[in-house]
């Protein structure tokens, strides 16, 4: 009986070995969460949209290399393009205590206002594509940002609209948000160091469908250019006004408008309007072409627009400062993100300075041809004697 006993006790301990061997001995990857901010609904949830796609992309391709101890997912939360929405939806992610950062916002208004958010509650937030100065200026140690600030894309613009391609007389034209007046009053600032006057100053809303009154006012002033500071909608509109009133001065704009939704709805009338952007166009970027190849498989209903990569390694830079901190906590996070230093992303490589800001630079013109956004030296429209001509 005991001899029995005893057999009974080995074969179970074996099954209970076995049992284990079965599973490999493999330890479970832990999970962890990062946030992600976007406008999902709303003027800019396009843009949004493609946003957040390619943060999920991200993720799942740094789940399927193997290359993290982790499995990573993604909480998206909708901005609705608007800072008191941005505000409640920052809180409800830093909440929700699995999750060790956050990235996104669109808009700069949005991202102004959660700054503080994060920065009170010791939670990283790396900012993919708001643009604001201000953003990254009081240095608060949770905010970085991977694409570069308005004041070096507004200098390189003013100065290459008024020295390179002549503009001697300006009309401004805004969409009264902190993002939108402060692109036109940097571009206007640095187009007047190198000869320019500025005409005129406008405030439109956002929202709005009818700029006739604006747009006939400014037409008597006969400038060589308008330069609209806001986003792709509201742009959009104002160009084909401006074409409908026979306006035919050069227009010029900030990195908000460089997506599919301004050509669609400008149409024809988009042809030869110029915005500036950090980086290259995007298959010209380091890591660009597997990213458009990596969207298309993933077949995301939506397109990446013309900010999806910034998403992509706001993420990527996340992913890799937990890797490097070899921990979830926030605190921990947070030093490894402002330590980054040479991340090898789409964009390029990402290094933070002593403000949370990347020290990539590098600003391109970009022209609207056809329908499509090119680099300004690549297209065959250009400039002469402060007209859109064919080469």
């Amino acid at each position: 009986m005991k001899l029995k006993k005893l057999l009974c006790s080995l074969v179970a301990a074996g099954l209970a070995m076995s049992l284990v061997a079965g599973c490999g001995g493999e330890k479970k990857q832990e999970v962890v969460k990062i946030g992600f901010l976007a406008p999902l609904t709303g003027g800019n949830a396009a843009l949004g949209i493609g946003l957040k796609n390619s943060a999920q992309l991200a993720v799942d391709t740094a789940n399927a290399s193997g290359k993290y101890p982790y499995k990573f997912e993604l909480v998206a939360a909708d901005d609705g393009g608007d800072p008191s929405t941005a505000v409640a939806a920052a809180n409800k992610l830093i909440a929700d205590k699995s999750i060790v950062a956050v990235a996104g916002h669109f808009n700069s208004g949005c991202a102004l206002a959660t700054v503080p958010v994060f920065h009170k509650n010791g939670c990283a937030l790396v900012v993919a594509s708001a643009i604001h100065p201000d953003i990254t200026e009081k240095g608060y140690k949770e905010i970085t940002r991977v694409m570069t600030h308005s004041n070096v894309q507004n200098e390189y613009a003013g100065e290459r609209a008024a020295k390179e391609w002549g503009v001697k007389t300006l009309c401004l034209i805004n969409d009264r948000t902190d993002y939108g007046k402060t692109n036109a009053e940097q571009f206007a600032e640095a187009a007047v160091k190198n000869g320019a006057t500025v005409l005129s100053e406008d405030g439109i809303a956002i929202g709005q469908q009818d700029f006739s009154a604006v747009l006939t006012n400014i037409k008597a002033k006969n400038p060589d250019a308008i330069y609209f500071g806001g986003v792709a909608t509201e742009a959009a509109l104002i160009r084909r006004q401006m074409k409908d009133l026979q306006m035919d001065c050069l227009m010029f704009s900030d990195s908000g408008i460089i997506s599919d939704t301004f050509n669609k709805i400008a149409g024809p009338a988009a042809d030869g309007v110029i915005a500036f952007n950090i980086g290259k166009p995007l298959a010209e970027l380091p890591g660009g072409k597997k990213f458009m190849e990596d969207y298309a498989k993933a077949k995301f209903a939506e397109p990446y627009e013309n900010y999806g990569h910034f998403g992509y390694d706001a993420v990527g830079v996340i992913m890799d400062a937990v890797n490097r901190a070899k921990s979830t906590d926030r605190a921990k996070v947070i030093d490894a993100l402002r330590a980054t230093k040479g991340y090898q992303g789409v964009i390029g490589e990402t290094t933070f300075d002593e403000k949370g800001q990347t020290q990539n630079k590098l600003i391109t013109a970009f022209i609207s041809e056809d329908g499509k956004w090119l680099s300004y030296e690549k297209a065959d429209l250009q400039i002469v004697d402060k007209k859109i001509v064919k080469k």
